[in-house]
């Protein structure tokens, strides 16, 4: 991985989750994980965060606030949909209420399941989307240089 000219910043959102998800991803800023050591900081704010780390499936009731979440965070931005209820709807899929996973809502760049998703996946999920938020940066920065030029 290059170097980053800033930590990423992490933005977590519970999308009508059972919270099981919800207590691994706090699991993992304990220090037994210590998330941290690669320079994440959890933030509140879309406007800071370069990763969107999302729990729970889609319904009616939260799609606006994971997309409005979504569009508030700069470019580049990577999500991350933890658990299979993020991925998929897990369990609650067929559900009446229930969409689906979060690609029903916005682009999804790396996947991490289980029930309830390990610390370690979500560090490895985390750490793939550090690559992606790189590579991303790098073709933002090409636009921009290849736009000056013409």
């Amino acid at each position: 991985m290059s170097h980053s000219s800033k930590s990423p910043w992490l933005i977590h959102y519970d999308a009508s989750s059972c919270n099981g998800c919800d207590i691994e991803v706090l699991a993992c800023l304990t220090p037994m994980y210590d998330v941290e050591r690669f320079g994440i900081i959890n933030t509140g704010n879309p406007k800071h965060a370069d990763i969107f780390l999302v729990t729970g499936s889609v319904n009616d009731q939260n799609i606006k606030v994971v997309q409005q979440i979504y569009e508030q965070m700069r470019e580049p931005k990577v999500v991350i949909a933890c658990g299979v209820c993020a991925c998929s709807g897990g369990i609650f899929k067929e559900c009446y209420n229930t969409l689906g996973g979060v690609d029903m809502a916005i682009p999804v760049d790396v996947y991490a399941p289980g029930c309830a998703v390990r610390p370690e996946a979500i560090i490895d999920a985390v750490v793939k989307g550090l690559g992606i938020l790189e590579q991303k940066r790098a073709a933002l920065d090409a636009a921009k240089s290849k736009k000056k030029e013409a």
